[in-house]
């Protein structure tokens, strides 16, 4: 009885043994597995979506500022072309009449648009001569040269998306018509037109790109 008696007691004794090492030792923790949520923005996720953004803003001297972002699902090399596709500007981006390249050394090319633009019940033809550059397929800059604006500037920014095959493209510029015309009716034709325009850039991206959606009557 007594032998079994020692064995029950260096069994406990074992026992508490390691449970002492256990807590007088810190424990290493082991990695966990988990689920990092989307970097995307709540923005970014809308335009995933098919949103289109175009935000508004009242700058210094009458000056509108516009900034609109689309998603395009065609890489940025074929949105690349299409917006520097300045002959064919007025094939496929509604409201341009008549656009092309004057002259291009290379690095620079100054290009010319004629469009429509409606304002209440009245509609205008406005022209713009422009110089355009930028970092290739990246970042376009454009500026006025002469034409019916007093400012007249901006640039366009594609940021590939691999995970998405495709592209977030972004407007931003600034304008001034060079005739009268309220601010708040300038923010309007913008807010209407700028849409539009990205609309269209995305159609043709995606057109040449293989990846528009089947029109309803197809």
């Amino acid at each position: 009885m007594q032998r079994v008696i020692r064995q029950i007691e260096r069994v406990i004794l074992l026992f508490m043994a390691v449970l002492f090492s256990f807590f007088s030792h810190p424990v290493l923790a082991l990695p966990i597995a988990t689920i990092t949520p989307d970097s995307l923005s709540i923005e970014k996720t809308k335009l995933l979506n098919g949103e289109v953004i175009v935000v508004l803003s009242n700058l210094e001297d009458g000056v509108t500022g516009v900034e609109g972002q689309i998603f395009i699902a065609a890489p940025p090399k074929k949105v690349w072309e299409v917006i520097t596709d300045y002959n064919n500007h007025k094939n496929f981006v509604p409201n341009v009449i008549d656009s092309g390249i004057i002259s291009d050394n290379g690095t620079e090319k100054v290009m010319f648009e004629k469009g429509k633009s409606r304002m209440f019940l009245f509609q205008k033809e406005v022209y713009i001569k422009m110089k355009v550059w930028g970092e290739n397929l990246t970042r376009l800059c454009f500026q006025q040269i002469t034409g019916d604006f007093k400012v007249y500037q901006g640039e366009w920014i594609l940021v590939d998306y691999p995970q998405g095959a495709g592209t977030f493209l972004t407007y931003k510029a600034e304008v001034k018509p060079d005739f009268y015309a309220p601010q708040f009716a300038v923010r309007n034709v913008q807010h209407r037109d700028c849409p539009i325009m990205l609309s269209a850039m995305k159609k043709q991206a995606e057109a040449s790109n293989g990846t528009a959606l089947p029109s309803s009557n197809e």
